[in-house]
């Protein structure tokens, strides 16, 4: 059999593996209706190049085709970080920018100034926005583009079973809320963490 590189089949579609991925990442992280993910690809380190360099509107179909084959399995909105050309602004739907009352900022992104990821993904959409920041629940980054900028507080870094997708080195993380308090605090409720305490605090 023969391989791709890095341990991943030559028969395994880009489809195949960045779907893989997002659905452990959906699994782990309980992604479902009124989540949001943020996807930050590099078709051109996919590819076996630098990125920015060689990025390739048909690898970036197939990888939209995966991701949203899951966003349809699980029910969360996926959202796409476009190139620094764009300030990393953000393609998606204009009914999730309405809903979350984000700042829109004026492009189109295309494969030079936005990447061919975001542009692919602007063109799939039923009526697509830029928008210029968001809190992601969780994210998948290929390519090493640096997502982080638009996760959510705090961000918990999750290492898939599949760690590139084609060339390209693959960073997933979701997010939890903030711990907040001090030795007295709770983080989970139970019956016993209101039973026999005799110093409260109000």
């Amino acid at each position: 059999m023969e391989n791709i590189g890095h341990g991943v089949p030559s028969e395994v579609s880009l489809k195949e593996q960045v779907s893989g991925i997002l659905r452990e990442l959906a699994e782990t992280a309980a992604l479902g209706p009124g989540k949001v993910v943020v996807i930050g690809a590099s078709t051109s380190e996919v590819a076996g190049q630098r990125i920015g360099t060689s990025g390739a509107l048909e690898v970036a179909n197939e990888l939209l085709e995966g991701i949203l084959e899951v966003r349809a399995e699980f029910g969360f909105d996926v959202v796409f970080q476009c190139c620094e050309h764009l300030n990393r602004a953000l393609v998606m739907e204009r009914s999730l920018l309405t809903s979350l009352r984000l700042t829109e900022v004026a492009a189109v992104p295309v494969p030079k100034a936005g990447g061919s990821m975001a542009s692919s993904a602007y063109r799939s959409m039923k009526n697509p926005c830029l928008a210029e920041a968001i809190e992601a629940d969780a994210g998948i980054d290929i390519g090493e583009t640096l997502i982080g900028m638009h996760l959510r507080r705090v961000a918990v870094p999750y290492r898939t079973q599949l760690r590139y997708v084609g060339n390209a080195r693959v960073n997933a993380a979701y997010t939890r809320p903030k711990l907040i308090g001090g030795e007295r605090a709770v983080y989970k409720w139970d019956a016993k963490s209101e039973e026999g305490n005799a110093h409260l605090c109000d």
